[in-house]
């Protein structure tokens, strides 16, 4: 076997490689378990629980990135002779992922700032 042709070999098993990767599945993130009280919470737990938010809310970014990049792999595969209709089927069930994740964001957030007011209201008391 020639060097060109194991280097060919080389490239074309990267390249799987590579593939198999950028095919797996996005691990949808784990919600913060929970938003503390703030008619009882310590600015301490506060601050925790604002950080926390920071990082899932991080997390959700690389999961949207990660969904972009899997719905863009699936069309490629699908080839140029993927039906519209088959295009439509990827970019939906991509959008139904998205719109879980970002509400879910969304519901944690409105739930965590209803708790700074409470918390902020209970401190000029």
């Amino acid at each position: 076997m020639s060097s060109r042709t194991k280097l060919a070999y080389a490239a074309v098993f990267a390249a799987m490689g590579f593939a198999a990767t950028v095919h797996a599945d996005c691990v949808y993130p784990k919600a913060p378990a929970s938003v503390p009280n703030g008619a009882t919470a310590t600015e301490q737990e506060m601050v925790a629980a604002m950080q926390t938010l920071k990082d899932y809310n991080q997390s959700v970014t690389a999961y949207l990135d990660c969904l972009d990049l899997e719905t863009s792999t699936r069309i490629a595969e699908a080839g140029p002779d993927a039906t519209a209709d088959q295009v439509k089927q990827i970019r939906a069930m991509e959008a139904k992922k998205h719109n879980a994740a970002v509400d879910e964001l969304q519901s944690h957030a409105d739930e965590f700032n209803k708790q700074v007011h409470v918390y902020k209201s209970k401190k000029k008391g």
